[in-house]
């Protein structure tokens, strides 16, 4: 299965050349010792950036001073399209890494290539210290395949100092859909001209609005009862969202770049006061806040949903820790212990603290509380009890499909259309067509 899982992803992902380059080998990696005798863990993730990548040099630091049986040597990756696949060619080669961050939209494809080792299965894994929500999502076939590390959901960012000047209370959250278009509205009435609602055209929000109308991205249980073979882009869920697209066009309420997924360019405009609503992740509220500064007065609330509907949650976005498939015992072990040093209760508290994702615990939500962390900043607690309040169901675990990157695509692709005037019924038919081709695709080759 493994080769031709990875036939799949070096098609979609890679040049036709690495297609044919080289056979396949065993994936699970040899021993590395150091200098001193220690075997060596690799650890691949994907953040770059100085801030992150600094404060996990710095556990990595930690955890290689704490013991004197591992040494963990860090390396950014890249993308988590990029780490994934590095790590998925590596194993073909037989060199791979010993641990793998990846995002949850790419959980059904890690588990396809045959390469990791679930969690549960090396030693005992405690589970009973995570947040549920979180743990459901990385839950497959009943197992427990990753350590939870880096994780959020959407929320609504909110420019309260213009909210004053439409008249409406600084610390009013709009519920709906068409709260916030109403809102909108009545502060260009009142004199507002930037008054937008801005969120990157990402189909990972598309996916948060389906679960809080309890409502799948796939079928068969959000393809957690058996494999997804049908998308479900036309659903009267689906359609909601499609129309909320075409409602923010048709009162030219509605902001972003032009560009697929650009997270840092639609925060600039909401930091930048050219919205009054502003839709992102968890993850950017310590970034926004610092952005933000002195310009305008922030407020948090809880992501709008869909007219009409009855809350059931968000899906955790983010990503997790993959223990690659070893030979050696002890190189498994190792992996494991590093994952769980790296999201232990301090750390994760302290990485919240940093970033602004989820500590994934509930001890470092309760070791936060008691250092009055959310007593200094109440928005912080905002997308806790988003979280916390989600409801544990096949929606709200979110969509398990190994073709999820591409229908991501494909669902830009059709809100894109519709900003540009096409019906929604229209986008959304075809964007269902092309969306389950691609799942076919997809099981095609891992069947």
């Amino acid at each position: 299965m493994m080769k031709r899982v990875l036939s799949v992803i070096v098609t979609v992902v890679l040049s036709a050349a690495l297609l044919t380059a080289g056979g396949s080998k065993d994936t699970a990696a040899t021993t590395k010792k150091t200098d001193g005798g220690r075997i060596e863990i690799t650890f691949w993730h994907i953040f770059g950036d100085a801030k992150r990548q600094g404060w996990i040099q710095g556990v990595v630091k930690s955890f290689n001073e704490s013991q004197n049986t591992y040494t963990v040597v860090e390396e950014n990756k890249g993308s988590y399209r990029d780490c994934i696949q590095a790590a998925i060619l590596a194993a073909k080669q037989g060199t791979a890494p010993s641990l793998v961050h990846i995002a949850e939209a790419g959980s059904q494809l890690a588990y396809d290539t045959g390469i990791f080792t679930p969690v549960g299965e090396i030693g005992s894994f405690d589970t009973s210290d995570y947040i549920q929500p979180v743990l459901n999502y990385y839950t497959i076939n009943g197992k427990v395949n990753s350590i939870p590390f880096n994780s959020s959901s959407p929320v609504l960012y909110i420019n309260a100092t213009m909210l004053e000047k439409a008249g409406l209370p600084a610390d009013y959250v709009p519920a709906t859909f068409s709260d916030m278009i109403n809102a909108c509205l009545k502060a260009r009435k009142a004199g507002v001209p930037d008054a937008n609602i801005s969120v990157s055209l990402n189909g990972w929000f598309f996916e948060q609005w389906l679960s809080e109308q309890n409502a799948c991205m796939f079928n068969n249980g959000n393809g957690r009862t058996s494999r997804a073979t049908e998308t479900l882009l036309t659903s009267p869920a689906a359609m909601k969202i499609a129309q909320f697209y075409a409602a923010m066009r048709d009162n030219k309420v509605y902001t972003y770049t032009g560009k697929f997924e650009d997270w840092s360019g639609s925060d600039a405009i909401f930091t930048g006061g050219k919205a009054m609503f502003h839709i992102t992740s968890t993850a950017d509220l310590v970034n926004i806040t610092n952005a933000v500064g002195t310009l305008f007065e922030l407020n948090v609330g809880l992501l709008p949903i869909a007219d009409e509907t009855d809350r059931n949650g968000t899906v955790i976005g983010g990503g997790s820790l993959w223990v690659c498939k070893n030979s050696d015992e002890k190189v498994l072990r190792g992996a494991r212990d590093f994952a769980l040093y790296l999201t232990n209760t301090k750390n994760m508290a302290e990485w919240h603290k940093l970033t602004g994702y989820y500590p994934v615990r509930k001890s470092s939500v309760d070791l936060l509380k008691k250092e009055g962390w959310f007593d200094s900043d109440a928005r912080q607690l905002v997308a806790f009890n988003q979280l916390l309040n989600t409801k544990v169901n096949e929606a709200s675990a979110g969509g398990l499909a190994g073709s999820v990157y591409d229908n991501r695509t494909i669902i830009e692709e059709a809100l894109q259309k519709i900003l540009n005037g096409t019906s929604p019924e229209s986008a959304m038919t075809e964007a269902k067509k092309l969306s389950d081709a691609k799942l076919a695709e997809y099981n095609a080759n891992v069947l």
